[in-house]
């Protein structure tokens, strides 16, 4: 298996937490041609600062599918690439399944860019919510 390639910082200097979204924004899920943040996988991300001045980031996100081949090499690419933040000194990521993801999760431009209409995946409506006109 291929190392990734190096993804500098997205600038330099102190840590801001919009490089952390930004490095999150460069991991692409290796079957769908979309980043884990627009596909909806990341369900929350948190900077803590740490005694000793660095920081400390907290990963929680999903996968498409809980069988997912990929799980541990697009986990191991969230922490490669936000270990390499300034500051950054420790990186904690966690996949979990609940709730599941689904493809309503998706950004707008992730059902465009993959040719679904922008309310696919949204929850049906709630019978009743239509009129049948004959």
């Amino acid at each position: 298996m291929a190392t990734p390639t190096p993804n500098p910082a997205p600038d330099t200097g102190s840590f801001r937490e919009e490089m952390l979204w930004q490095q999150l924004k460069t991991v692409r899920d290796p079957e769908i041609p979309v980043d884990i943040v627009n596909l909806g996988l990341v369900y929350s991300a948190t900077v803590t600062a740490l005694p000793d001045g660095g920081q400390r980031i907290e990963v929680k996100m999903t996968l498409t599918a809980p069988g997912c081949s990929m799980s541990d090499v697009i986990k191991a690419e969230v922490e490669w690439k936000l270990a390499s933040l300034p500051e950054v000194r420790e990186v904690h990521v966690d996949v979990v399944f609940d709730p599941p993801w689904n493809p309503g999760m998706m950004s707008e431009a992730a059902k465009l860019h993959l040719g679904f209409d922008s309310d696919y995946g949204a929850s049906p409506s709630i019978p009743g919510d239509f009129k049948i006109i004959g």
